[in-house]
């Protein structure tokens, strides 16, 4: 049996506690011993015999190196790794390989810094904890540098798998802002996120891919990239009022059903609804809203849905209304704003859709031109708009909320200043690399 220095002063052998701290196969714990860097373990594999790489002629031992790696910390300590590898010689004469080291893909990979069970740790950590690169390697007790470099080429192994993409049948699309500096000097501010809004494998949403720019040719280029047998399999495609992802989605999913998300619909209400708020304001008063003005009083209770609306709500609003006859377009807009969110609020889709098809049709002959524009708008994307309705009410909303954790990632992490590192980890964050049969993730 070998010696084993164990770091618990009661122990007779070998106690428990250091058991846990070793769970590599085909590995024995020789010694535990304190570090000022940590713990130390130094360890060995017992495989006496082995065949060469080049020629699988049984090789010939021919000592050992003594190799330190980095392993998950325990207990809130740092952990290092001393592997006694085996050396072995081949004395095959025609073998190109004359000597070479033991490996464990299990326990490292070849000339890696960081055990597999490091690596799992640190993008467990990167996925679910909402932790930076910096304060995991402080952990460790290692680089920045050293910590990204063995973690990254798994995630680019991981993103670059194909299997990523099976099962997509609901697409989102969004545009995505990853930067404020100059995009000659860091590429353009805009990104295009594509996400997996196919209900039933996933419980959520998630992100698929980021590529620089905004705009339908960088969509229509991401479609091309994936295939035919991907593009045939979305059935529904929704996607925020920007005719660039529409035109992509029309030349490249023919077969899909284009949704117009709900949220952006009532968006629109609300910003129609303002304008004509603010024109009356300037109209009538000649200057922008103040304290004690009528109509700026009651600019957060035009925006809420009227079934929300309060008893005393109700009485400001009204009296905001007859305050001033010029006020009576405001309180137009309104109604016609609250009828808009009404569609989506029927007992039944086809309620809905027949609501929304009267609303098409009347609003652009409105005479108060914010509405009429919004009309026109509706009417532009008609087709988009009533296809929520025949959808199940699919919507954009998941899309939206991969947008949130990506700025809470990039907030958490500082900014970033390389995109190919912002993209593999917002992949990582959003569950765009779940699919991945990588066990490291």
């Amino acid at each position: 049996m070998h010696n084993h220095s164990c770091v618990c002063p009661d122990a007779l052998d070998r106690c428990g506690r250091c058991d846990l701290l070793l769970d590599f196969p085909g590995l024995h714990l020789i010694a535990v011993s304190q570090a000022p860097s940590g713990l130390m373990l130094e360890v060995e594999s017992c495989d006496p015999v082995t065949g060469c790489p080049g020629c699988g002629v049984i090789a010939t031992g021919h000592g050992r190196v003594m190799v330190e790696m980095i392993d998950a910390p325990w207990a809130g300590r740092p952990v290092r790794i001393r592997w006694r590898k085996r050396r072995w010689i081949c004395l095959e004469d025609i073998c190109p390989v004359a000597t070479f080291l033991e490996q464990d893909p299990e326990v490292c990979a070849p000339r890696g810094l960081l055990s597999i069970r490091a690596v799992r740790w640190a993008i467990s950590q990167l996925r679910r904890e909402g932790a930076t690169i910096q304060g995991l390697a402080r952990q460790l007790g290692t680089t920045w540098n050293t910590l990204w470099s063995q973690v990254q080429p798994v995630l680019t192994l991981a993103a670059e798998d194909p299997s990523r993409f099976e099962g997509v049948h609901v697409l989102g699309v969004d545009e995505h802002v990853w930067h404020h500096r100059d995009p000659r000097r860091r590429g353009p501010k805009e990104l295009t996120g594509m996400v997996d809004l196919t209900r039933g494998p996933h419980p959520t949403a998630r992100l698929l891919d980021l590529v620089p720019g905004r705009s339908g040719t960088v969509y229509r280029n991401w479609l091309d990239e994936r295939g035919e047998e991907f593009r045939q399999s979305i059935d529904i495609a929704t996607l925020d009022p920007f005719q660039g992802y529409k035109n992509a989605i029309d030349d490249r999913l023919e077969d899909a059903t284009c949704v117009l998300d709900a949220f952006h619909i009532v968006k629109l209400g609300g910003a129609a609804i303002d304008g004509v708020r603010r024109r009356i304001q300037q109209e009538t008063l000649g200057h922008r809203g103040r304290k004690g003005d009528p109509l700026y009083g009651i600019r957060n209770v035009l925006r809420a849905g009227r079934e929300r609306l309060t008893s005393r709500q109700q009485v400001r609003l009204a009296s905001a209304f007859d305050a001033h006859p010029a006020h009576i377009e405001v309180e137009v807009a309104y109604h016609c704003v609250q009828d808009l969110r009404d569609v989506f609020h029927q007992p039944t889709p086809a309620r809905g859709r027949r609501l929304a098809e009267q609303l098409i049709e009347k609003l652009p002959s409105c005479p108060i031109p914010e509405i009429a524009r919004l009309g026109k708008t509706l009417r532009r994307w008609k087709t988009a708009f009533l296809a929520y309705f025949d959808t199940d009410g699919a919507s954009n909303g998941g899309t939206e909320a991969v947008n949130g954790i990506i700025e809470l990632g990039r907030r958490i992490a500082r900014g970033f200043r390389n995109f190919e590192h912002y993209r593999l980890r917002m992949l990582l964050i959003t569950g765009g690399l779940d699919a991945s049969p990588h066990t490291q993730l």
